[in-house]
């Protein structure tokens, strides 16, 4: 597939920018964004459950007003799993240059709460406090909106149409990831790949920044040639 060069841009699409204060790694060699997603963060608080479609809608929108020419949306794993990213990058054809989603949720042959239960136990003790904000600032009603869509969300039957360069990346002890679905994921992609950073749970950017910025690093430089 032929590609335009892509642009130096970075995006973390988690639901609060709080995870990621400072442009951190990925900025020494990248413009880097973090975006508040419409009722989450410090973000406005809309009347109604902007969810999948409405949150892919609401980005794209800040990239036009931003004039950011094709940046690579980088999803770091969360509630909302890969759902409206995906959804943003097969209905906006053209309008991104690549896309790196980390930790892909949900499995389908695990869309289960007890999941996130199984992997909370390798997490960093010190996500819980960043956890708890991120449930105070979306309120009691946007939270078990959101899980509840992605539970529902078929995200298999979107990958297909996701016609840009695509790094999936796992956690090589992520217990709600799974090697199977990861391979999965990537084989659906028509232009994916996958790399599994060792001895990591659900949460790679948290527990290794570092890495995790040296692997995008490589993917948009061999994808951007």
């Amino acid at each position: 597939m032929s590609l335009e060069p892509l642009t130096h841009t970075v995006m973390d699409l988690t639901m609060a920018s709080r995870r990621r204060r400072g442009p951190g790694p990925a900025g020494r060699t990248h413009d880097t964004w973090s975006l508040d997603l419409p009722g989450f963060g410090h973000s406005g608080k809309p009347d109604d459950l902007p969810i999948m479609v409405g949150l892919a809608d609401a980005v794209a929108a800040w990239l036009d007003a931003a004039g950011l020419a094709r940046p690579c949306p980088a999803y770091w794993a969360g509630p909302a799993a890969a759902r409206w990213p995906v959804d943003g990058a097969a209905r906006f054809t053209g309008r991104t240059g690549a896309l790196v989603l980390v930790g892909p949720t949900v499995d389908p042959h695990a869309r289960l709460v007890g999941q996130w239960l199984r992997n909370a136990v390798r997490e960093s003790p010190r996500m819980t406090p960043l956890n708890v904000a991120d449930y105070r600032d979306a309120g009691p009603r946007r939270v078990p909106a959101s899980f509840g869509a992605s539970l529902r969300d078929r995200i298999e039957d979107k990958l297909l149409y996701v016609d840009l360069p695509v790094l999936v990346v796992r956690g090589g002890k992520d217990r709600m990831v799974s090697q199977v679905w990861a391979e999965e994921v990537t084989r659906l992609l028509p232009h994916g790949r996958l790399s599994v950073m060792d001895g990591l749970p659900h949460m790679v950017p948290y527990r290794d920044p570092h890495g995790l910025a040296r692997e995008v690093a490589t993917f948009l430089r061999e994808v951007g040639s």
